[in-house]
């Protein structure tokens, strides 16, 4: 399916502000609510729009300690990273995995309270994948950027 310019800015729209309504949005885009309502599902159904989301903020919340957590595996074949990515699916404190190439295989984003619950994490979540050959961590020190949106 191809995009026209009106779909373009629908997603552009709500990459700033998913609590729009449908009027609201369709003020913007200048059509009337009921084709961007059948829009929207369109793009829903095709899978252009995932889902939406609350952006919470860390600090209120007791999580503003963020790492990245460098992994690379003993060994890897699919049937242990399909395991891998299992496990890592299920702690919560994981906020994303990547599967990259280079030195490390995989990249974690980490939420934590604070050092001590980031050790935790390290020590009793990590520490007990056998597949885990090391890791390293990068310690965010301030959030210089952050874009919740794709470049459309």
């Amino acid at each position: 399916m191809v995009l026209d310019e009106i779909d373009m800015q629908i997603l552009k729209t709500l990459q700033k502000n998913a609590k729009l309504t449908t009027k609201e949005l369709a003020d913007v885009v200048h059509l009337t609510p009921t084709p961007v309502f059948e829009r929207l599902k369109r793009l829903e159904k095709q899978d252009y729009i995932k889902k939406y989301v609350a952006v919470l903020n860390p600090e209120k919340l007791n999580q503003s300690l963020l790492v990245f957590c460098k992994v690379k595996l003993k060994q890897i074949n699919r049937e242990i990273a399909e395991a891998f990515v299992r496990r890592i699916k299920r702690i919560p404190e994981v906020t994303e995995c990547y599967n990259t190439s280079g030195a490390y295989d995989y990249l974690l984003k980490v939420r934590a309270r604070d050092m001590k619950q980031y050790q935790e994490f390290v020590l009793t979540k990590l520490g007990e994948i056998e597949s885990v050959g090391s890791i390293e961590s990068t310690f965010v020190m301030s959030e210089v950027k952050q874009n919740y949106g794709l470049n459309i």
